[in-house]
């Protein structure tokens, strides 16, 4: 018998499987996605040119439109805040994505589609923007 607390477990477990660690299509960036309240946010763990040539050091976000930001390490940055799942379009939105690259906060959503993420960030109209497909890292 099903009952409305294990519907309740299903709903939620569908919802929260994009929590994880995501690798971008081109191997060249590591994203954690994590829920925090009724939000998913994503952070950088890793990604090409984000560090300094010894490997190590991690570059500043000098491009900030807020002076006080430009000299964080963009690792560790929580680029993607605000993601909501919607049950009617079956996909999170309202996301907020920082690009360290220009300095610009972008609007966005997530879908799933064979097992992949795909992420839509754009400005102004989401047709005049850009998705990337993200594999979920075991």
């Amino acid at each position: 018998m099903l009952t409305l607390s294990s519907i309740s477990i299903y709903a939620q477990s569908t919802v929260d499987k994009i929590i994880g660690i995501w690798e971008t299509e081109a191997k060249d960036g590591k994203m954690e996605i994590f829920k925090s309240g009724n939000e998913y946010h994503a952070k950088l763990l890793w990604g090409k040119g984000i560090v300094e040539e010894d490997g190590k050091t991690s570059k500043k976000d000098i491009k900030n439109p807020d002076p006080k930001l430009r000299s964080r390490d963009l690792v560790g940055i929580v680029y993607i805040t605000g993601l909501t799942y919607d049950s009617d379009e079956t996909k999170y939105i309202n996301a907020q994505i920082y690009s360290s690259a220009d300095g610009d906060t972008y609007k966005g959503y997530i879908w799933f589609e064979n097992g992949q993420l795909l992420l839509r960030g754009y400005l102004g109209f989401s047709w005049i923007g850009q998705t990337t497909i993200w594999n979920r890292i075991k």
